[in-house]
């Protein structure tokens, strides 16, 4: 008997809920990653013994999961103004002489 639209009776699986088969694959793959979880000092340990730049390279790599990274923003601007003046001051280092030029006359 093939399903019909509208049928009150039989739901079927709820949306969202897995099949026996992806349970159970997921089951078996955090079963492996505790084991891996539970044993991971001890071969950090032995990696780090033999080589410790490999240990120090996994254990950044690691963190990237644990601390999240910085988000890399790049920001675009556009400036419309122009330039009204400009004014260049030449001076030949005596200050005596041009504070008489520039105070006004009395």
């Amino acid at each position: 008997m093939p399903f019909e639209k509208g049928n009150k009776l039989a739901k079927g699986r709820p949306k969202g809920s897995l099949n026996r088969t992806t349970e159970q694959a997921k089951l078996s793959i955090s079963r492996i990653a505790n084991y891996g979880l539970e044993n991971f000092k001890e071969d950090l340990d032995r990696i780090r013994a033999e080589n410790p730049i490999e240990a120090a390279k996994l254990s950044i790599r690691l963190l990237e999961f644990i601390v999240p990274k910085k988000a890399s923003m790049e920001v675009k601007a556009q400036i419309d103004q122009r330039i009204q003046q400009i004014t260049v001051n030449i001076t030949d280092g005596d200050t005596s002489k041009h504070d008489e030029d520039i105070s006004e006359p009395s």
